[in-house]
């Protein structure tokens, strides 16, 4: 049966987030390998492919401080430069993904994404059906937009993806980072920080209370702002189940795409039962 899932590669995973500009091209070939096994083991599965800017986007958007407005040529200079520097990764990957054997189509989110506020109003349809329907794997990325009421913004796969789940119904999202789900503390500077290995109605008040930010430069709002978008989505579309993973462990994002039974990586995020009539 056909399965749709949105599968998001972080920039904390993809990239060096503490170096301006620095691809972890190794690790985004692995990733682009495990994605190439599970669609051969699972034809019937259809991929929308979204990732980060990571080091490349955010240095710079930061510098700038895009996500509050664009006013003043320099603030405009500075959108345009976010734009190139996200582009700049999206090649890397793309290139990478193409060397996995994938059938992968870039799609530039500012060409068409139009915000209002910082919220995504609208962004081009079309082009992620038709992908879709001809077996070819979409790719989008975080991105600046255009916005109706400060000029311009900063676009997250978070917030495209959230765009296109009610508009495309997938089945699951995965969201891949460095860190193995969600933890009562910063895994990274606690060691004996524990992993929150489901997230649902019944405890997402004690959740949010722990949540802080990502480690490194990231102008999109951490882990608190990324967690409170997939809840927002998981409120929205009963049924719906979201994985946030790490990038890390030997063939994980493969074993999740699978939903092998060994899998024991990550958080899984869901509110409520799947309603019927449910799908693209």
């Amino acid at each position: 049966m056909s399965e749709l899932i949105f599968v998001k590669l972080g920039g904390s995973v993809i990239t060096d987030k503490t170096r301006a500009e620095t691809a972890r091209r190794d690790m985004i070939a692995k990733l682009a390998r495990q994605i190439a096994s599970a669609l051969a083991e699972r034809a019937e599965l259809r991929l929308i492919l979204g990732h980060g800017s990571g080091s490349f986007g955010h240095m710079v958007a930061r510098r700038f401080r895009t996500r509050e407005g664009v006013h003043g040529a320099d603030a405009w200079r500075g959108f345009a430069e976010v734009a190139t520097v996200a582009a700049r990764l999206n090649r890397i990957v793309m290139d990478l993904l193409e060397n996995a054997g994938l059938p992968a189509w870039s799609l530039q989110p500012s060409a068409s994404a139009f915000c209002e506020g910082g919220v995504l109003k609208s962004i081009e349809l079309a082009p992620v059906i038709q992908a879709l329907e001809h077996g070819l794997v979409p790719v989008l990325y975080g991105d600046v937009a255009l916005d109706a009421c400060q000029g311009g913004t900063i676009l997250s796969t978070e917030q495209i993806f959230a765009y296109l789940a009610h508009r495309l119904c997938p089945d699951r999202v995965i969201l891949v980072g460095t860190v193995d789900g969600v933890f009562d503390a910063d895994p990274l500077s606690e060691p004996a920080a524990r992993r929150i290995d489901e997230i649902s109605a019944e405890n997402w008040a004690s959740v949010r209370a722990l949540l802080g930010g990502s480690h490194g430069t990231d102008v999109t709002g951490g882990m608190l702002a990324k967690v409170e978008e997939m809840i927002g989505l998981a409120r929205q579309m009963p049924g719906l189940e979201i994985q946030l993973i790490s990038g890390e462990p030997v063939d994980a994002l493969k074993i999740a795409l699978l939903k092998s039974s060994d899998s024991q990586h990550g958080t899984t995020i869901r509110w409520a039962p799947r309603l019927p009539g449910g799908g693209m």
